[in-house]
């Protein structure tokens, strides 16, 4: 039987949206079936509506059939006629391949299925939705605010939240473990320590509320948004040309050079603009000196936690921290909230003189493998740190997985996985570089892949100063020519994430024909990551937990947002 015109359209049709989201789009919906009750075209995914009560059902298909394993963010938000969760699914092994499922649910009953049961980071993601949103989460094991107090009334991102509302905040009461009828048997060990929010070795105001039998811990609840920054928010009310990137510099404020590329990556698609190649060269070899700086202060902060080494190790980071800070300075003007990026390149180009920054920056790289075996001499090679991190802070990889961890928490379980290289941008392609991954699943492991990091970031910075150097004057083009307003059209729909110091940094937008985003969502790599505190704690004494919270690198601006 021959093929109709119509036929051989739809074919095409499909072909082309398979070569640009990676994705057999009509494969998946007859693996879904019935489930699905509508599709949608997001700008990086075949996106299936699903009805509220078939979640789990849905999922486990497309973890357990179609090698769909991460569950890299969920966004919730609220219309007109429907409340809706947006689940963002990759794959670990290849994640250009990406799928959306769309969970409407009704205005007036706003309850949807939990997807805890097939993904486990759906606990805090889903508790998040419902704190903000008010969407309920049916089968939750948990369900409850996990940003704002119990007491707080109405959700933020609701349609019709008052904000001039005066909110009763009244502290918590807790159940005197040392009252009779609080114990569960007279000689039972049991205690309950609070860790936080004011603590020097919890990296913010983050509380952590412990439950030891005897020595050991056997839960560990970590209690957040303490440092709630209201990002999302304020990125809705900015315009796409200019007032959103400064925001995202305040998110991980401690190597945020890659959060300015998050935001840039997600509209620059969003909105259809190229971004020249000198300018992508230039973007790589800054986000890459960023990434420098997170990993010197967290193996700084890391040996300051295990062992107390503030004089040597701890000001030896900082002193090569300065270093990279100086030359960021020398090119973006700033020392911390650096504002680098525009959308379609980068605000300048390298400082005058070019010839010096040049000699300054291999000067840098060419001193770092010396500075690197002094660091391993004193941290890696030090038996109290050795002690008290090798066997410690055990994250296995299919849980790492499970709760959505990425970056070096997931690289340090042996799990090979890296968005510069998986789902490639800017100059990375172009360039020689290894991904580092350490098998330990440990304490150890997590430090010694940062290390191994700085000096591949070193080999991308190398690599890209040799490219500057040569390159054409004449084409030294810093950005692409971006129309003053920006309206992508209504209701056009992205995801896109980038590889930041802390591990997979993503950015959703919804847009609707306005200069300002309708809906502004962002995956931390730090909220994932903390997650799995408890389960690497679990059966570990409280110097272990101690150590393998200073493992996670966290920010606490990141993880509240």
């Amino acid at each position: 039987m021959s093929e109709t015109p119509q036929d051989t359209e739809t074919a095409a049709e499909q072909s082309a949206e398979q070569r640009r989201t990676g994705v057999d789009a009509d494969a998946i919906a007859s693996l879904l079936g019935d489930r699905v009750v509508g599709r949608e075209e997001h700008v990086n995914a075949p996106g299936y509506v699903i009805r509220p009560d078939e979640v789990q059902g849905a999922l486990f298909a497309l973890r357990d059939e179609a090698g769909f394993d991460h569950l890299s963010c969920l966004t919730a938000q609220e219309y007109e006629d429907r409340y809706e969760s947006i689940y963002h699914l990759k794959k670990f092994d290849d994640p250009t391949q990406e799928v959306s499922v769309v969970v409407p649910t009704d205005k007036e009953n706003p309850v949807s299925q939990s997807a805890e049961p097939v993904y486990r980071t759906a606990d805090w993601h889903e508790r998040e939705a419902y704190d903000l949103v008010g969407i309920e989460y049916e089968g939750h094991p948990d369900l409850r605010r996990i940003l704002l107090p119990e007491t707080w009334q109405g959700h933020p991102l609701a349609l019709d939240y008052d904000q001039d509302r005066p909110q009763m905040v009244t502290l918590e009461e807790h159940a005197n473990p040392l009252q009779e009828d609080q114990r569960a048997e007279a000689d039972a060990d049991t205690m309950f320590l609070n860790i936080g929010p004011h603590h020097p070795a919890t990296h913010g105001v983050l509380h952590l509320e412990v439950t030891l039998d005897g020595e050991q811990v056997v839960n560990v609840d970590p209690d957040i948004g303490y440092l709630h920054r209201c990002e999302e928010q304020m990125a809705q009310q900015g315009t796409y040309r200019y007032q959103i990137i400064p925001y995202s510099d305040r998110w991980d404020y401690t190597a945020n050079l890659p959060n300015e590329w998050a935001v840039a990556r997600a509209i620059e698609d969003l909105a259809d603009l190229d971004v020249p190649e000198y300018a992508q060269i230039l973007r790589t070899m800054s986000v890459e000196l960023g990434r420098m700086l997170g990993h010197f202060l967290a193996v700084g902060t890391f040996a300051l936690d295990v062992y107390g080494d503030f004089t040597a190790i701890f000001m030896y980071a900082i002193r090569d921290r300065e270093k990279v800070q100086n030359l960021l300075e020398d090119l973006t003007g700033q020392r911390m909230m650096f504002y680098y990026f525009r959308l379609g390149g980068v605000v300048w180009d390298l400082p005058e003189p070019r010839e010096e920054f040049f000699e300054k920056t291999r000067d840098f790289v060419e001193e770092l493998p010396e500075a690197l075996e002094e660091y391993h001499d004193l941290i890696t090679g030090n038996e109290i740190l050795q002690v008290r991190t090798v066997g410690t802070g055990v994250l296995p990889p299919d849980v790492a997985k499970s709760y959505g961890a990425t970056g070096p928490v997931a690289r340090g379980s042996g799990i090979d996985y890296d968005l510069r290289r998986d789902d490639p941008y800017g100059y990375y392609p172009e360039l020689d570089w290894d991904v580092c991954v350490e098998d330990g699943c440990d304490n150890f492991s997590r430090l010694l892949v940062r290390m191994r990091e700085v000096e591949q970031s070193a080999r991308i910075v190398e690599q890209c100063v040799d490219l500057l150097e040569d390159w054409p004057e004449e084409e030294r083009t810093i950005q692409s020519n971006v129309p003053r307003t920006l309206r992508p059209d209504d209701d056009r729909e992205i995801y896109r994430a980038v590889e930041a110091a802390k591990g997979e940094l993503g950015v959703y937008i919804r847009a609707d024909g306005t200069p300002k985003p309708a809906r502004f969502k962002i995956r931390a790599a730090c909220f994932n990551n903390l997650h799995t505190l408890g389960e690497m704690s679990n059966g570990e004494f409280v110097p272990d937990l101690i150590a393998s919270l200073g493992s996670l690198d966290i920010v606490l601006g990141s993880v509240d947002r």
